[in-house]
This record gives structure tokens, sequence and C-alpha cells, in this order.
């Protein structure tokens, strides 16, 4: 078998789009009248999807959840995908590709939506801090290694 050269490889975005959004704030407006001092959760989950050959989306779900008193605040999620064409790829590098780099690419994206709902819904600016997507790809297969034991 013969290895792709790194001229063969190709990689380009189709399309970014907002998915699914949800924004939900169940104790309003009484939420309103008390000091805003929240406990904020954020959960963060890609899913793959192959298209066709060369094609793949890939979504990046990132849910804020912001509870006070043991009262839900409000609850932002946002599902941002993206349809990439990625050929030539070694299957050893897919994995990598679509659980780092392509989050990557969606997370600046799905941070603006989150900031844009949070504030529309009447609440502090919230902004997402960055991600490293790496490190929890491999504390992903790092727990994946472990189950197989």
């Amino acid at each position: 078998m013969t290895e792709q050269s790194q001229d063969d490889r190709q990689f380009n975005i189709q399309r970014i789009y907002t998915k699914d959004l949800s924004f939900e704030s169940p104790n309003s407006p009484e939420i309103f009248t008390v000091e805003w001092k929240p406990s904020i959760n954020v959960n963060l989950g890609t899913a793959t999807k192959r298209l066709s050959d060369d094609h793949y989306e890939v979504v990046l779900t990132v849910t804020v959840t912001a509870t006070q008193d043991d009262n839900t605040s409000f609850l932002a999620e946002v599902q941002q995908a993206g349809i990439f064409q990625i050929a030539n790829i070694p299957d050893d590098e897919m994995g990598p590709m679509m659980g780092i780099f392509c989050p990557n690419i969606l997370f600046p994206y799905a941070r603006e939506v989150v900031t844009d709902l949070i504030s529309r819904g009447s609440f502090p600016q919230f902004v997402l801090a960055p991600v490293n997507f790496e490190a929890i790809y491999l504390q992903q297969q790092a727990q994946k290694q472990g189950e197989k034991h």
C-alpha cells in the first residue's frame, strides 16, 4: 500500500450552519428579581456523519445551563454543524481530524450563537472560554482504551 503524499490531501469547508438551537428560561420573570449569582455548567459534544466518500458532517453541541438556588435560570443549547470535504487522509488521522480539527473550526461560530442567545434572554453577557479539543479528544481515546481492557 502506498502512502498518500501531503499534496494529495484535501480538506475543504463546504458549509457551516446552525443545525439546531434552543433557549429556555423556565423561571422567568422571577429569576430577574434576585441578585445574579448563578452556577454555570458548560457541556460539549461532537458527532460525525459520513455523507459520501469524501464529505462529512461534523456537529458540535454546546449546552450552557445557569442555575441559582436550585432553579434553572436559563438553558441554552446550540448545535453548530459543518460539511467538510476530506479526501486522501490516512485512516489513523481521521479521528483527530473529526474530533479536534473540525470542532476547532466550528467553535467560534457556536460561541457567537450562544452569546447571542443568552443576551437575547436578557441575561448578563456570557462568552465561552476557549476549548482545548485536542485534550478532550485524547481523554476520550484514553477512556475508550480503558474500557477495552
